[in-house]
């Protein structure tokens, strides 16, 4: 499976192409739309939010809600673009009436000006956008479609704003989606949710902004997924890759990470066991991968998200045109969009977990790949 996205935050729609899917897979533009307001969840969002309501069209592999095997087409529309951005983003002559020539801080602005040898800060921005993920958000709902077809599911939650972190070890299951999705900041911790709402709050208050970490888990998924053999298929490696590709993520840990960095080796692994059958661990400080394959247990990964680079109180910079001292200019934005963040996390997580099993199962057909599936657990299970 390999997919484009194409199109920017202000311009008519944003198109998703997406290869390599087994037939017979169910695909409705409904599931596609749930998962995109999804995406919008969360205390702290801006207005465009508020304003933002993805009207999609499935363009082509899909027929009575069943893929066909071509590649899947998706286009996300912009319903701004006719009334507010059809000038200024126009594809056709012209120029900008407003260019944005003092980049800012934290964003692609000044290094994609500079590459792309543009002093229009908006050629840049807009793709840069996090606006981009609502595309990948597409691929993700087909991730997850070809997943739940062999019993394999994707949680997301959030478990710190600012300083404001969860306390509980207990670890939210499929089950407990609907209630995370509940939740004003997508917290499986009641009592960590009013913390982080009040963080969100005082950074209002003072016109700043919040980042936070978000915890991705996987349930099903079989032992032996991903590969040492080769450095670019270790699955650990693949998930590292898809949760750093998320605009504004700045870190990734998986299993117990960075704290497993702080012990002892024998405190640090999660010993191997046989009863009833089965392999199993009474830990998972590894975070489900040993060695670049999983391992049978839940696969736990986590994302860092640096606070929003546009605040209300415009940070200093440089006008590229006059190369002046100068305040960077601000665009619409949020306070913290670390729940959405949490959102487009299970997105790439399910994307890449997919890609490793559809690698290492193939299937042209939605029937061929559960059989393979099926089949190898069968042989696990043996071992």
């Amino acid at each position: 499976m390999r997919y484009l996205t194409a199109g920017e935050s202000h311009g008519p729609g944003l198109v998703t192409i997406v290869e390599g899917l087994p037939s017979g897979m169910k695909v409705t533009a409904e599931g596609i739309g749930n998962e995109l307001a999804r995406r919008r969840l969360g205390y702290g969002r801006g207005r465009r939010m508020a304003l933002e309501r993805d009207e999609l069209e499935i363009m082509g592999g899909v027929r009575f809600t069943l893929t066909l095997g071509s590649p899947v087409a998706v286009i996300v529309r912009n319903t701004e673009w006719e009334q507010k951005w059809s000038e200024e983003m126009s594809a056709g002559p012209g120029q900008s009436r407003r260019p944005l020539t003092t980049p800012r801080p934290g964003h692609a602005d000044l290094a994609g000006m500079v590459k792309y040898d543009t002093k229009d800060a908006r050629d840049i921005l807009e793709r840069a956008s996090a606006r981009e993920t609502a595309a990948r958000t597409v691929v993700g709902y087909l991730a997850k479609q070809m997943l739940f077809g062999v019993g394999i599911e994707v949680v997301s939650h959030v478990v710190g704003i600012g300083e404001e972190m969860s306390t509980i070890d207990v670890l939210p299951t499929p089950s407990d989606l609907d209630t995370i999705d509940e939740s004003p900041v997508r917290a499986f911790d009641s009592e960590a949710e009013t913390r982080m709402i009040s963080a969100i709050e005082s950074a209002k208050a003072d016109r700043d902004t919040l980042g936070g970490v978000v915890e991705v888990l996987v349930y099903g998924l079989p032992m032996g997924v991903g590969s040492h053999v080769h450095w670019d298929r270790k699955l650990d490696a693949k998930l590292a890759e898809a949760l750093m590709s998320i605009q504004a993520i700045k870190g990734v840990e998986i299993g117990d990470g960075f704290t497993s960095a702080t012990r002892r080796g024998s405190a640090a692994h999660d010993e191997i066991y046989y009863s009833e059958g089965e392999f199993t661990r009474t830990s998972n400080r590894a975070g489900g991968t040993e060695g670049g394959m999983s391992v049978g247990g839940v696969l736990r990964v986590r994302a860092a998200m640096k606070p929003i680079s546009t605040v209300m109180r415009p940070l200093d910079t440089v006008d590229v045109a006059t190369k002046e001292a100068d305040k960077a200019f601000r665009e619409r934005s949020d306070v913290c969009a670390v729940p959405a963040a949490g959102i487009v996390a299970e997105t790439v997580v399910a994307i890449a977990v997919a890609k490793e099993m559809q690698r290492k199962f193939g299937g042209d057909t939605m029937g061929d790949f559960i059989a393979a599936v099926d089949a190898y657990r069968k042989r696990v299970a043996a071992f």
